[in-house]
């Protein structure tokens, strides 16, 4: 476990060893817990009044979500990377749940393990970036917000090459393992569905303003965040129409195979059955009866039958062929 601490403010940025200290400090706090045991938050939460449900869910595998405090406003929301590898796609979809307590000078970052979009806005504090010192905490919070819902568009990228390549493959009538890639895709994008909606739920919380910690001027920063997670809903919505679409292409593709075997079965089937009747016919060998079949007593008999079959055969073909059954 990890406790870094800043407080930074038009002055520059100065880190603090104590974070309970560090409260009452000028400026914007920034507590960043990472990688914390279950029982090891109780100094940060009973310096910033934060609630044990509230750290029971920061450390825990609930919806992302947005509930207001006294004093302070919990924020939960989930950063997901795609790791490409011959494994499914619940263990390719990283998901790392982090957790934002946000006061009116102050923000607390809970994070399971070093999340690459948290660690990217600290850096730039690090680096006394001044837009980030004049903006206050709720603005903090909206990049580090920002920089989680920009990885979503990454990973719908990486799926969409794949639907791409899925449909390259129906076209080109590929073999039987692309309806299984579509099914695969159809989960892919259904797991980033559940994760992108109760997402837009929460941070369509935090554009309305609703949190007393959020300044009219932030307000606008975060509808352009919730303006983001709507294209991504609709981006999911329109790659699930387009792998139901590929699937269908694809049932209706082996349909057709499947049809055109059957169909030149039958050809076979109705070419040779006119033939076998005839062979039974005249295989009925009856004999010393003036009733029975004078052909086979005739010396061309059994070759004026084979060509009579040929010639009944060639019909057969040439009417398949102008009916275009074949």
């Amino acid at each position: 476990m990890t406790v870094d601490t800043i407080v930074y403010s038009a002055d520059g940025r100065t880190p603090w060893e104590d974070p309970a200290a560090a409260r009452d400090a000028d400026g914007t706090t920034w507590v960043r817990v990472v990688d914390p045991p279950a029982d090891a938050l109780d100094e940060v939460a009973d310096a910033y009044d934060i609630h044990p449900l509230e750290i029971e869910d920061a450390l825990g595998n609930v919806r992302p979500k947005v509930e207001e405090f006294d004093d302070h406003t919990f924020v939960l929301v989930k950063d997901a990377t795609l790791r490409r590898g011959d494994v499914t796609f619940a263990e390719e979809l990283r998901v790392l749940q982090t957790a934002f307590f946000l006061g009116d000078d102050w923000l607390v970052t809970v994070e399971p393990q070093r999340v690459e979009a948290i660690e990217t806005v600290w850096e730039r504090v690090n680096r006394e970036e001044p837009r980030l010192a004049s903006r206050g905490a709720d603005f903090t919070a909206y990049r580090c917000i920002d920089h989680v819902v920009d990885d979503y568009f990454s990973i719908l990228d990486d799926i969409e090459d794949d639907i791409e390549a899925v449909e390259d493959e129906v076209v080109d009538a590929a073999g039987g393992d692309v309806l299984e890639r579509i099914n695969d895709l159809r989960r892919d994008l259904l797991s980033v569905r559940r994760l992108l909606w109760p997402t837009r739920e929460a941070v369509g919380v935090l554009a309305r303003g609703d949190p007393v910690q959020i300044s009219e001027d932030t307000e606008k920063y975060y509808r352009d965040v919730y303006d983001h997670l709507v294209q991504l809903v609709e981006l999911v919505e329109t790659y699930r129409d387009l792998t139901s679409g590929a699937r269908d292409i694809y049932l209706n593709a082996l349909s057709m195979s499947t049809n055109d075997v059957m169909k030149k079965l039958t050809v076979v089937a109705t070419v040779i059955l006119p033939l076998t009747f005839v062979a039974g016919v005249y295989g009925m060998n009856f004999g010393g009866s003036p009733v029975n079949m004078p052909e086979l007593g005739w010396q061309y008999g059994y070759p004026a039958v084979m060509v009579g079959m040929g010639a009944m055969a060639g019909i057969l073909l040439v009417y398949f062929r102008q009916e275009n059954w074949l």
